[in-house]
């Protein structure tokens, strides 16, 4: 059935008008200290990762916990808001710009995808939108964000689950895709 169709070209791939938003020096001065300070399961501290963070160009509020072996793509395409909490293992390929709001959670293994690539296209080029995590949102153990998705006020993405459209707020989302289960109901 493939006789006569287009096929993908990958020798056509060009990447180059995709801008990473920081000089090569700062881009590769970021890749080793990601390397060191936040993927290395041997750096368990966490006091110094928002400071660092801001030194790169991100914007973070007080109170941010980041647990170690966090990969962050590009700090300065970051924000987050005060009190919020990113969990082991998290990967955040935020290639566009990334917004977690205040008391937002992402859980360990979880990963926010801000790329990926036109497949209907021959050279397969690389398309990106922002994602967006507004307050007190929470995004599960191993659960995938996609981009361009809104995750609104307080809504959840269950562990595992994946975030193909925006999610409402104070709804509980599973699945994959992930579709509403039931309200969230926050007590005191």
């Amino acid at each position: 059935m493939t006789e006569g169709r287009t096929s993908v070209d990958l020798s056509r791939f060009d990447n180059s008008d995709y801008q990473v938003g920081a000089s090569i020096v700062k881009y590769t001065l970021w890749y080793f200290v990601n390397a060191l300070f936040f993927i290395n399961p041997c750096f368990p501290f966490r006091a110094p990762k928002p400071w660092i963070l801001r030194l790169f160009g991100a914007k973070v509020g007080k109170g941010v916990v980041i647990h170690p072996r966090v990969n962050i793509k590009f700090p300065w395409k970051l924000t987050i808001g005060d009190h919020c909490w990113i969990g082991q293992c998290a990967w955040l390929d935020n290639i566009d710009q990334l917004t977690l709001e205040d008391h937002g959670a992402i859980s360990q293994g979880a990963k926010l995808i801000l790329g990926s690539h036109d497949y209907k296209k021959v050279d397969y080029p690389t398309i990106h939108k922002p994602v967006v995590l507004e307050q007190g949102s929470w995004v599960g153990a191993g659960a995938i964000v996609l981009l361009g998705i809104r995750l609104k006020s307080h809504s959840v993405l269950a562990a595992g689950s994946v975030a193909t459209t925006d999610l409402e707020p104070y709804m509980i989302y599973r699945g994959n895709p992930a579709k509403p289960a039931r309200e969230r109901v926050i007590t005191e």
